[in-house]
């Protein structure tokens, strides 16, 4: 049996995206990530916890919540007081109280997180394709920012209920998740060499954070968003999601709130999980059409014809280069930033009449200096003027203010790791929630619930004498009839504002583990797949809470 062996303890460097990939020594062997958290720093001891692959584990088994209290052996010893215990069972019952100062990473506010809607169960099936654990998530790293800072790597667990206790007794501000290794990653250091310890399988993904289009936004800038400026998400998603589904075949896609100022892609078939890295970099050099800093210059160069991937997005773009760009960004309003538009059209002397024109009427909107550009070509103002440049150049300034931009290095990489979804992020408080791509127009970032909101909305829900339970049948209060005609137990998540969002992870979760069906698991062994309890249908109690 393998001796116990310390997490890895690192500083997280990204506060919105992925998190730095583990670095390589000169042999190619992956390093250990090893960063201090001030004089206060925690030296966490857990143990390698095997992976048992079950065939026969009922589903309600898995998720059962009256376990011992010897079970939490398994987790190591861990200093009383920087890691909460677990509190007694009916004990999530109680109010939480949370004062209006509170800072949403509070441990007492992510312990009630956790504890009460977190949710685990379908996080689990997510990542393990099937009801049964496998190694496709007994052998998936997860990675732990503790209150301190503290930055744990490399654990894992076998069950969504050991990820659970860990949770509950680390009560991370937040966690990533990275990707499923050959073998165990608690493990590792037992290995003769760590060149033999190696990523296999992780979703691809995509990052699309606003910060990048801060040379083109008017309303925001750095960390700041608003509903203006979401609409360059809204058409980074569109056209994003069009390309993996047409141009690749995907169909299992999830987009996720960042929590502030951006949205993460998780591409989760199977093909897509398989995939080595230069596969992954030249998807995400498919993409990559916007490249240069803020200083560079033409930042679109595209070969003509355009590609149907380009043609296809300009379609999708154009109404909204229209709407959101020219009328509601309005980019080239200000002298300073029309001379950047000049710089991208092709003819001298149109430019010299445009910027004549221009230096007449100083704010005059970019609707009507865009109108100025066909207007002044059909007038004659440069005898030389190529209509066809003309047109390629419009083109590529449309791609330039409304193409995604994509941070490319976050999807070359298997050992990136991201953010986990229904995770806060600690500076809004904002849960990073799902974001259904047919229904984009009608997400709004900034009426995402908060932390301290699920929770009040939960002691709501109590005050008004539901406790938690509804009659059955009772199509207002959200009730379900078991087969014995009782009624189950409403849990926390459906009380609050959060229940869609869990709502529409679960159908996915559903839909994706469908098709996995007599698929085979990264492990190599056939998954054997059992029906979910929508598909028995069988209405009864749910044992397990979020």
């Amino acid at each position: 049996m393998p001796h116990p062996v310390s997490p890895e303890v690192s500083t997280p460097e990204q506060e919105d995206g992925g998190l730095p990939d583990a670095s390589e020594n000169e042999e190619g062997q992956q390093g250990d990530e090893v960063a201090s958290a001030g004089e206060d720093q925690m030296d966490i001891e857990s143990p390698p916890m095997p992976v048992v692959v079950k065939e026969e584990v009922r589903l309600d088994d898995m998720f059962d919540d009256d376990d011992d209290d010897d079970d939490d052996d398994e987790y190591g010893e861990f200093p009383e007081s920087s890691v909460p215990e677990i509190k007694p069972e009916g004990a999530q019952d109680a109010p939480i109280v949370t004062a209006p100062s509170a800072r949403y990473s509070d441990p007492e506010i992510m312990y009630a997180f956790y504890q009460r809607l977190f949710p685990f169960r379908y996080l689990f099936q997510w990542l393990n394709h099937s009801p049964s654990p496998t190694n496709d998530f007994g052998h998936r790293e997860f990675a732990f920012t503790l209150q301190n800072d503290a930055y744990l790597r490399y654990q894992a667990f076998p069950t969504a209920d050991l990820l659970r206790k860990e949770i509950l007794r680390l009560n991370p501000s937040r966690f990533e998740i990275g990707p499923v290794y050959n073998t165990n990653p608690r493990d590792r250091k037992t290995l003769r060499k760590a060149s033999h310890f190696r990523p296999v399988a992780k979703e691809l993904v995509f990052d699309i954070d606003l910060t990048d289009y801060d040379e083109i936004r008017t309303c925001c800038d750095k960390a700041n968003i608003c509903r203006k400026c979401w609409t360059f998400v809204t058409m980074a998603i569109k056209v994003v999601d069009a390309a993996l589904r047409d141009d690749f075949g995907f169909q299992h896609i999830l987009w996720v709130y960042s929590g502030r100022r951006g949205a993460h892609a998780w591409v989760c078939d199977k093909r897509a999980r398989e995939m080595d890295d230069p596969k992954r970099k030249a998807i995400a050099g498919y993409l990559e059409v916007v490249k240069g800093g803020a200083q560079s210059g033409k930042k679109v160069n595209v070969k003509r014809p355009l590609h149907p991937h380009l043609s296809r997005s300009l379609d999708i773009l154009k109404d909204h280069f229209q709407s959101d760009i020219l009328e509601v960004q309005d980019p080239w309003r200000d002298p300073t930033r029309s001379d950047r538009l000049l710089h991208l059209l092709p003819d001298r002397a149109l430019n010299d009449s445009l910027r004549k024109k221009w230096d007449s009427s100083p704010l005059r909107p970019s609707t009507s200096k865009w109108a100025d550009i066909d207007a002044l070509a059909k007038a004659g103002a440069s005898r030389s003027l190529d209509a066809k440049a003309l047109l390629e150049a419009k083109q590529d300034v449309v791609l330039e203010y409304t193409y995604p931009r994509l941070d490319v290095e976050v999807s070359k990489k298997l050992i990136h790791l991201l953010k986990s979804p229904f995770v806060v992020h600690p500076g809004t408080g904002r849960v990073c929630v799902p974001i259904d791509p047919r229904r984009l127009e009608e997400f709004d970032p900034l009426s995402v619930p908060t932390v301290t909101e699920l929770l009040g909305e939960i002691d709501q829900w109590g005050a008004v004498g539901t406790n938690g339970e509804v009659a059955a049948g009772d199509a207002g209060g959200g009730g379900e009839e078991s087969k014995a005609g009782v009624a189950r137990r409403v849990q926390d998540y459906e009380k609050t504002r959060l229940k869609p969002f869990v709502d529409y992870f679960k159908g996915f979760v559903v839909g994706l583990m469908r098709d996995e069906k007599g698929g085979v698991g990264v492990d190599g062994r056939k998954i054997k797949r059992e029906k979910t309890e929508e598909e028995e249908d069988n209405g009864g109690e749910d044992r397990m809470e979020f």
